[in-house]
């Protein structure tokens, strides 16, 4: 019998009494393991060798993890800070005394009450007297993996893995042996085949790729598979939101990911104490802080806004209204810091409506990571600047932009905006769980945010999440699989997009 060299010398090396791994045989036959696998592989189809695998799974912490292992974990933390007060004291003060903040103080209150720590109400938070934060499996677990050994319990891992403070490690191994035949085809003698397994580049300028016998070309085998770049189905997604709003007659708007928050918020009417502007809420810049070159009537008719209200019938906030603060630096929160831009003129000159603006970008918020939210994301935004609208308008316009790709089905819910009054929230059902949705948030502009930008008429606007849009066409159940390391390679590889 002729075999390739590669396959000979796995076959000799192989053992009829012990399975040898790849790695061994590797060692043995001086061979690459990938060779020794193809090798084994090809045997295996001739009969000569079985191939065994399995896969085991390991964790290893993450950078947060070691933190949280070294530190505490933040629900034991806020426990213990609660519990050196008695038993029961205002959240506030818990919070600092942990050192918490940012998400840290989400991620403690979230897992706070589920482990039996103590409860939560109306900013009191309490100790319970039998918990034991020394105990907590959790963290149990993260020491075992720290000192390299494994663990057994599948909840746990699975609760810290959702947690991100470890990550899964997927290893297959493979084993091989020789069967009856192939003890014979030894037995009977084996002889390297001199054969080419392709042709190359010194056969051919030799001449002798004609003397040479090639290798026998085995079609049923399996072809590696070459894999392109492609556009992102999210971005396939977008290109096809411009499409239908450019359609709809829309023009696209464009402006800076990082901007004051003047055009994120004062312009939008947002008192400059609400939550959602302090470091909870946004990513501010540490270089450079501030902007100079804001326009200086325009902030004057802002501020007055924010403090008197306009006309008659607004009362304003009556609140410290801080110029340094609305020069301060963030990445925007939403991309209605470009309405605001564009209806001030400042961005492209006075517009006289009608007018139709959208665009389709990105922005970014300080929200804890779960199926529905991420820290950054695609708003859709959206504006029709004309005489007498009315939430009709608005409806309409959603439902002919919705059905452009197949969602029919919407509800919507009055809300509550600083910028917005009449306001409403948008729902869509999901196709795989017929679980309603929130896919954007809406209204018509208020007068406290259109008089200081010299709009005087009406303006409804919208924002839209383009994820959102994408999980109810695709059947995602969460926002993760179209990003990091959850997403289905094959998915990107092979969807299309759904209109």
């Amino acid at each position: 019998m002729q075999l390739p060299e590669a396959q000979v010398a796995v076959l000799e090396a192989a053992s009829a009494n012990d399975a040898q791994s790849i790695d061994h045989l590797a060692e043995e036959t001086d061979l690459e393991p990938a060779t020794v696998a193809g090798a084994a592989f090809a045997l295996e189809e001739e009969g000569l060798v079985g191939v065994t695998e399995r896969t085991e799974t390991s964790a290893t912490l993450t950078d947060e993890g070691r933190e949280y292992l070294e530190n505490g974990l933040p629900e034991t933390e806020l426990f213990r800070a609660v519990q050196e007060t008695g038993s029961e004291t205002d959240l506030g003060s818990a919070i600092d005394a942990a050192g918490l903040d940012g998400p840290q103080v989400d991620i403690a209150l979230s897992n706070y009450a589920r482990k039996g720590y103590g409860s939560v109400e109306s900013g009191t938070i309490t100790a319970d007297a039998d918990a034991d934060p020394d105990a907590d499996p959790e963290r149990r677990v993260l020491a075992t993996l720290a000192d390299k050994e494994s663990v057994a319990d599948e909840s746990v891992l699975d609760r810290l893995a959702s947690r991100n403070l470890i990550e899964r490690h997927e290893t297959t191994y493979r084993e091989v042996w020789l069967t009856d035949d192939g003890i014979t085809a030894l037995m009977e003698g084996v002889e390297t085949a001199d054969t080419v397994g392709q042709i190359t580049s010194e056969l051919l300028t030799t001449g002798e790729w004609e003397d040479v016998e090639f290798a026998e070309y085995n079609v049923a085998a399996d072809a590696e598979a070459a894999h392109g770049g492609r556009t992102h189905v999210l971005r396939r997604t977008a290109e096809r939101v411009k499409d239908v709003l450019v359609g709809m007659g829309f023009e696209e708007m464009a402006g800076p990911h990082v901007d004051a928050d003047f055009w994120i918020h004062d312009c939008l009417f947002m008192p400059q104490d609400h939550p959602a502007r302090t470091h909870w809420g946004r990513f501010e810049m540490d270089q450079p802080t501030a902007i100079d070159d804001l326009p200086e009537d325009l902030v004057d008719r802002v501020r007055e806004a924010h403090r008197d209200g306009v006309g008659p019938d607004s009362d304003g906030y009556h609140s410290p209204w801080d110029v340094e603060f609305a020069r301060e630096l963030a990445l925007r929160g939403h991309t209605t810091s470009l309405s605001s831009r564009y209806l001030s003129g400042f961005e492209v000159g006075e517009l006289e409506p009608p007018q139709r603006f959208f665009s389709v970008e990105k922005v970014y918020r300080n929200d804890t990571l779960d199926a529905t939210h991420l820290l950054e994301f695609f708003q859709i935004e959206g504006l029709v600047m004309a005489e007498n609208l009315s939430v009709r308008d608005l409806m309409g316009t959603f439902r002919e932009f919705y059905e452009q790709f197949g969602i029919t089905d919407l509800e919507f819910k009055p809300t509550y905006n600083p910028y917005t009054e009449p306001s409403f929230e948008l729902f869509g059902e999901h196709p795989v769980t017929g679980e309603i949705v929130e896919i954007g948030n809406s209204g018509l502009f208020r007068p406290e945010m259109l008089e200081p930008l010299g709009v005087d008429c009406d303006v409804m606007a919208w924002g839209l999440a383009l994820e959102r849009l994408l999980m109810l066409t695709h059947g995602f159940e969460d926002i993760r699989d179209v990003h990091g390391t959850l997403v289905d390679l094959d998915f990107l590889r092979n969807a299309e997009v759904v209109y």
